[in-house]
């Protein structure tokens, strides 16, 4: 253990004179060296002490613009419409009434069902009805008896008169009674015609096509007159009125946009239509035209009657049925639209945040229009191809820098852009 130590203390002793020998050696060299050499070596000390400051100095600080959702403005062709309560008319609804007075004898037809027009309904009892029409040909064939005689005796004394034979009163009384007789004649027609016209009544048919509703009397019910008169009704629906009512101001509104209602113009690319909703908040697949306008607004309501005409051909609407009405009012060509989560409304007005093409934001007023869906109309203030801030304008003022990014459509957006 003892050599061990001293054999290390040597080789220590060893390699301490060898690295002065290294040292001065090299000591010798930096001494013989040229001053270019010191240059050069001064140089790339200098290159790289630069080339580590730049590797490891820090990132300059970079300003943060805070981030908005921007969009353009669009110009497009906006439906504006009206929403109303409207009611289910028939086209045709026709009571079915007794005219004439008797007991109901039969009916002839299915309650519910479709009849056609001329279709016998009823019989009310006959008989005493008959029996005047027999009397009253009975009278006319009497009373033509009585004038053919009238004429003959006239035919007798014109000849007797002219030779002197008879007077001027016979003449006269044989005038008298040919003009009586008929006249007799005439009146025992007219009577004819209305006892016929009576028994006619007691046949009743349907005066229009449609769907029949339950009988209003039982069989052996006195009708008519004296009795009760309402037999059944029928309907005719296979096109329906929807009526409705509209408000003074909408009338005030569609006639600044020269559209009035009821009336066709040619100059229009479209009609005021309606479109309802049933009971089930489905719509109805078919549109109906507004064909009638009331004149006058009714003063206790501040409204006037609109009438729309629809088809029907399955009989889904029902006479008598409430629906909701959705009207076209008008149809606003190129309008400048924006979407209305970017408008800002305050006591001043309405404004939004336009972006210039330095990304500064400019607090704008504008004019709203009217708002359709998730989409506003502007009347002035902006132009399309403009920027506007749709998200994120609560961060801004006026003049601020911002990092525009585009927004984000969502699918319900799009569907509702495309109605």
């Amino acid at each position: 253990m003892h050599l061990s130590n001293e054999k290390l203390t040597q080789q220590a002793a060893q390699a301490g004179r060898r690295t002065l020998q290294i040292g001065g050696e090299a000591t010798a060299k930096v001494r013989s060296m040229s001053r270019r050499s010191w240059l050069l070596l001064i140089t790339a000390a200098h290159l790289i002490a630069g080339g580590i400051w730049w590797w490891t100095r820090p990132e300059p600080v970079k300003p943060v613009y805070p981030i908005v959702e921007v969009a353009p403005v669009n110009a497009d062709d906006v439906e504006l419409y009206g929403e109303y309560v409207g009611r289910i008319r028939a086209q045709q609804f026709v009571e079915i009434r007794a005219r004439v007075e008797g007991f109901l004898e039969k009916m002839m037809f299915e309650e519910g069902t479709y009849v056609k027009k001329g279709q016998r309904l009823f019989l009310i009892d006959p008989k005493l009805y008959e029996a005047r029409v027999n009397k009253a040909r009975a009278q006319l064939n009497k009373d033509k008896s009585m004038a053919m005689k009238a004429h003959r005796d006239l035919e007798r004394i014109k000849p007797l008169y002219e030779q002197n034979a008879a007077s001027q009163l016979d003449l006269d009384n044989a005038i008298a009674s040919y003009e009586s007789a008929t006249a007799s004649v005439e009146m025992s027609e007219a009577d004819l015609t209305q006892a016929e016209t009576a028994l006619g009544y007691t046949l009743v048919s349907s005066p229009i096509s449609g769907y029949i509703s339950e009988r209003s009397v039982d069989i052996g019910t006195l009708v008519g007159p004296n009795g009760k008169s309402l037999l059944a009704t029928v309907v005719k629906s296979d096109t329906v009125r929807v009526d409705f009512s509209m408000t003074g101001l909408d009338y005030l509104k569609s006639k600044a946009r020269n559209v009035n209602l009821g009336q066709k113009d040619t100059t229009r690319k479209w009609d005021p239509y309606i479109t309802i909703t049933l009971a089930d908040n489905t719509q109805y697949p078919l549109r109906g035209l507004v064909d009638f306008a009331d004149p006058q607004v009714d003063p206790e309501t501040g409204t006037f009657s609109v009438r729309a005409e629809m088809a029907n051909p399955d009989h889904i609407l029902l006479p008598g049925q409430f629906t909701k009405v959705r009207l076209l009012l008008d149809v606003r060509e190129q309008a400048t639209v924006v979407p209305t989560k970017s408008v800002i409304i305050e006591k001043g007005g309405a404004y939004i945040f336009v972006i210039r093409r330095d990304s500064t934001a400019e607090r704008r007023l504008i004019e709203l229009g009217p708002e359709v869906r998730n989409r506003v109309i502007v009347e002035r203030g902006v132009v399309p191809g403009e920027r506007i801030v749709v998200e994120g304008f609560h961060k801004l003022t006026h003049g601020d820098k911002v990092d525009p990014r585009p927004a984000k459509t969502s699918a319900t957006e799009v569907k509702t852009s495309e109605k």
